[in-house]
């Protein structure tokens, strides 16, 4: 049996969400950058014991104070991937604001926290003590780099599991 799933892709500008999902669909990385406008959307299966959870992605455009995210965009979402730049601490803060507005907007719905761009490590930027508070029930937070797609299997894989395991 397949249960459908929406899973929302929060985070800064330039934080990796668009390359996050298609090292996950697609299982490519592109070095490019290019600016999602609006939302995109794809899926993918992902087994969960014996279920399939068929997870559309929404992938959301980048958050900032002059384009703020449309809250329609959550509606009817059951999990929500908030997506960081290891490089750049101020995109933990903006994932901070972005998991209150999400639960404000689609009620209590699983939460994991990607820190990506594990793979520049020379220009990492967090500490572990930043993420003290981040990583609770809730709300999970998983290194990852789409460059490399370490972690990237595992962080939509746990959110799966987490959306599942409310259903009866």
């Amino acid at each position: 049996m397949t249960k459908q799933k929406k899973v929302c892709m929060l985070g800064a500008f330039a934080v990796g969400k668009t390359s996050l999902v298609a090292r996950f669909v697609k299982g490519i990385f592109d070095e490019r950058y290019l600016t999602t406008v609006g939302v995109k959307t794809d899926r993918k299966d992902v087994a969960v014991g014996d279920e399939t959870v068929r997870m559309v992605l929404w992938d959301i455009q980048g958050e900032d104070e002059l384009q703020p995210i449309k809250p329609s965009y959550m509606t009817g979402a059951s999990g929500c991937l908030l997506v960081v730049d290891g490089t750049r601490p101020e995109t933990l803060d903006v994932a901070r604001r972005l998991k209150i507005w999400g639960e404000a907007n689609a009620g209590p719905i699983p939460f994991v926290m990607l820190l990506n761009k594990v793979d520049l490590t020379a220009d990492w930027a967090l500490q572990d003590e930043d993420l003290q508070g981040d990583n609770r029930p809730g709300c999970r937070v998983i290194q990852t780099s789409a460059k490399t797609g370490e972690g990237v299997e595992d962080a939509f894989r746990i959110l799966a599991e987490k959306m599942t395991a409310g259903d009866a």
